[in-house]
């Protein structure tokens, strides 16, 4: 059953109505796409803050007026990678992060600085390790 203005998690009851509403929608997608609640919730609670920081007039009326109940399945969604380590390896001239068991890569970044602070990122809300590699390691 998706979340509602009126039923969403308790973590949500202190967010300004409009950010609360991002992450009902974001979480509610997330579920559609098969993510387990407990996964879902932090990272809805992220995106729906760093969006809502950056949203500008027009994202937050378009929002005003968007149902957020209702969502396609996203087919390349795959929520089994969330409980997997993910790599930090050089290839082709870039940094890269792909998490275990991904067909590719999901970011690349210029510095290895940058793409560590990625993966750390990725590891904190899914409690799982980055597995760093050497920038001479196949």
């Amino acid at each position: 059953m998706p979340w509602t203005m009126d039923d969403y998690p308790q973590s949500w009851k202190n967010f300004d109505k409009l950010k609360r509403k991002k992450a009902i929608d974001i979480g509610n997608a997330m579920l559609k796409d098969g993510y387990k609640e407990q996964d879902t919730i932090p990272i809805a609670t992220k995106q729906a803050e760093e969006w809502y920081k950056d949203a500008s007039k027009e994202d937050l009326n378009k929002l005003k007026n968007k149902k957020i109940t209702q969502h396609e399945e996203d087919r390349s969604a795959n929520p089994k990678l969330n409980e997997k380590d993910v790599h930090v390896y050089f290839e082709d001239d870039e940094w890269k992060i792909k998490t275990d068991g991904a067909k590719q890569a999901s970011e690349t970044f210029d510095n290895k600085e940058d793409a560590m602070k990625r993966a750390r990122n990725i590891t904190s809300n899914r409690d799982t390790a980055i597995i760093e590699h050497k920038k001479n390691e196949n």
